[in-house]
């Protein structure tokens, strides 16, 4: 069984809470990521995402210059960890309608992020095509309530 610690990016980015919502956008431009995850004190605590500061901030006015990550950012993190069976993450995935994660260690320190195009590259991995759509479900579901 495939790992996810074998199919992550180690290759990660994260900030700080008083990360402002400006540069958080610039990293995120810079190295082509839709999210990161928020640290503080060597501890995960949330989630900023390219539609966090799109619907929670642009949309509502926010001066992104000086509201900062914590005032954007979704508090409650879901992760995995990098011992975890790529068959377990993607029956996680679809469970909490989420395409990719923090992946920590059993010292749940942050040692990358997991993906939905990174478990479709593992090969064996059959289950993919079912997750992304019951993902893709949950959303329009989400949005055609709102």
């Amino acid at each position: 069984m495939t790992q996810i610690k074998d199919i992550m990016s180690s290759d990660y980015r994260y900030i700080t809470p008083d990360t402002t919502l400006q540069d958080a956008a610039q990293m995120m431009q810079q190295y082509d990521l839709g999210f990161l995850p928020v640290g503080e004190n060597d501890k995960l605590i949330g989630m900023l995402t390219d539609r966090d500061i799109t619907t929670r901030a642009v949309a509502q006015g926010w001066d992104v210059t000086s509201k900062t990550a914590r005032d954007a950012m979704t508090p409650k993190t879901y992760y995995c960890y990098d011992d975890q069976t790529t068959s377990e993450i993607c029956q996680n995935l679809s469970e909490i309608k989420v395409r990719r994660l923090p992946v920590v260690n059993r010292d749940k320190r942050l040692v990358g992020v997991v993906s939905m195009g990174d478990l479709a590259q593992a090969a064996e991995n059959s289950q993919i095509g079912q997750t992304e759509q019951q993902i893709t479900e949950a959303l329009k579901q989400q949005q055609n309530a709102a």
